[in-house]
């Protein structure tokens, strides 16, 4: 059984970080591509960041590039989502998920397994 714990999440002030962390088991983590989305309150789940699975390759969606950086480290099991200058419109309920292949993109159809979410709300 594939699980994804979610952690990290906070209220932090316009302008703060956090650091989310999401750790795999029950899936060979170290040969898939992993991402992240967000939700937040009335809208619907967006894209955030993926990187591949030898972190060769990251992207991100257009606004949070440039302050979001997305990681890996397979020997942990672990994706990380570094998150600098956040602004109140990141509140969101942040999900990592697991792909189904070496690489993915920004859409959810590409991943396969999906935390609980963990809340973060940037305060003004």
């Amino acid at each position: 059984q594939v699980q994804l714990i979610e952690s990290g999440g906070g209220l932090v002030q316009a302008g703060g970080s956090l650091r989310l962390s999401c750790v795999v088991s029950g899936r060979t983590f170290s040969s898939v591509a992993m991402g992240w989305f967000r939700q937040a309150p009335g809208k619907e789940r967006e894209f955030v960041a993926a990187i591949s699975w030898n972190a060769d390759s990251a992207h991100y969606a257009d606004s949070v590039r440039g302050r979001f950086t997305i990681s890996r480290d397979n020997a942990k099991n672990t994706v990380y989502l570094q998150m600098n200058s956040l602004k109140p419109e990141d509140t969101a309920v942040y999900y990592c998920a697991v792909a189904r292949g070496y690489y993915s993109g920004s859409s959810e159809g590409q991943y396969d397994y999906w935390g609980q979410g963990t809340q973060v709300t940037v305060s003004s």
